[in-house]
């Protein structure tokens, strides 16, 4: 029997193990599953979990308001090593790149637990963008195991910061499984707009572009209410006082302009589904909306998701004012335009990441080979 311990932290990192969790209990003959959240982000976290049947073994609450990374990243260190030394786990699954991912792999280290890391392999080569992420997803890979990438652009990422091809598995990424689970149930959702005319879904919330850049998206956002009065700008607006100041200033009371509190996943996932395009910094979004056929603007100055960018999916347009407006309009003006975005197809996989992640951790016939280079290109940064 083998003993797995699963520990994620935030609501995207719950999205995108909430299917592998899912498939390790159904191996239940096989297999021990234990999960343990640290609720980096307890409120939203918690949604997640209910709208998946996730209930954690280990529940360590360590949020705090006003936390430093480091000392959040100490505590997930100390406690999830405490969890470690009662459950004496075979593997442990990480998902991504948050703090929760980095500490906890490091306890397991510490204590040489083999490691598998969900959606690993994704790079910036920038340590300030994505600030923490890039730090906290390349400290993980040097000390996993195993490394599920998504695609096989994060497998050669890997490979080229000599990473052995043995234990590197192209499986497709989790969130396309949490994805289409979550469109196969019905969902209500209050809709947070007139009726009138095409949705330009927005969500912006990270830390590097806190101040000017910041500023300038929520500029760019009130250009585009003006001068398009065809168009209703949702924005669910995180909880972060950073994003909330600026947001409330800039854009609050716009007739075309729906400013709306944080929605669970479950209601998300189906706004999206009736957007006519997105504005985003979020990573899972940029996986997210081509599954969806949606084009997908990606308000960064680099994008760890080059695939999205090669596909024709999305495009990488920056924190600029004038850039944003400009490569908002022309979707929202040229039909051909959107409609090869539209088409383009995801990159991201096919819905059963989950699957060949237990298989390889079973050692099963069914699993996948390691991953074999082939020559491969890194895409140009698009735009648009």
């Amino acid at each position: 029997m083998m003993n797995v311990l699963v520990v994620f932290g935030t609501r995207p990192e719950a999205i995108k193990i909430a299917p592998v969790i899912a498939e390790l209990r159904a191996r239940k003959s096989e297999i021990r599953t234990h999960v343990c959240v640290t609720a980096q982000h307890r409120h939203m976290l918690d949604q997640v979990l209910d709208w998946f049947g996730i209930v954690p073994d280990f529940d360590l609450d360590l949020m705090e308001a006003n936390q430093s990374l480091g000392h959040l990243a100490g505590r997930v260190l100390s406690r999830v090593g405490e969890v470690l030394d009662q459950v004496r786990a075979d593997v442990v699954l990480v998902q991504g790149d948050t703090t929760t991912t980095m500490a906890a792999t490091l306890a397991a280290a510490y204590r040489r637990a083999p490691v598998g890391h969900v959606e690993a392999g994704l790079r910036t080569y920038d340590m300030r963008n994505p600030f923490p992420e890039e730090l906290n997803r390349r400290v993980t890979s040097v000390a996993a195991t195993y490394h599920f990438a998504p695609t096989e652009g994060a497998a050669r990422a890997l490979l080229q910061e000599r990473t052995p091809s043995g234990k590197i598995y192209v499986t497709g990424n989790t969130v396309i499984d949490a994805l289409a689970m979550t469109l196969s149930r019905p969902v209500h959702v209050e809709a947070p707009w007139d009726g009138n005319g095409r949705i330009v879904l927005v969500t912006a919330h990270r830390r590097e572009s806190f101040g000017g850049p910041f500023e300038s998206m929520c500029r760019a956002l009130r250009r585009l209410a003006d001068r398009n009065p065809d168009v209703q700008i949702v924005y669910p607006v995180h909880l972060n006082p950073n994003v909330r100041e600026p947001v409330n200033r800039i854009l609050a009371g716009h007739p075309r302009i729906r400013l709306i509190e944080p929605l669970c996943y479950q209601q998300f996932v189906h706004l999206m589904a009736r957007a006519y395009l997105i504005l985003t910094d979020s990573g899972g979004i940029q996986e997210e909306a081509p599954f969806l056929r949606k084009p997908t603007l990606v308000m960064r100055e680099t994008t760890e998701r080059p695939e999205a960018i090669e596909a024709g999916t999305a495009r990488l347009v920056g924190t600029g004012e004038t850039s944003i407006v400009e490569c908002c309009e022309r979707l929202l003006g040229d039909r051909s335009d959107y409609e090869r975005m539209a088409q383009a197809g995801s990159p991201f996989g096919d819905g059963k990441a989950s699957r060949r992640i237990v298989d390889i951790l079973l050692g099963k016939a069914g699993g996948i080979e390691p991953f074999r280079p082939r020559e491969m290109s890194w895409p140009a940064s698009a735009t648009c």
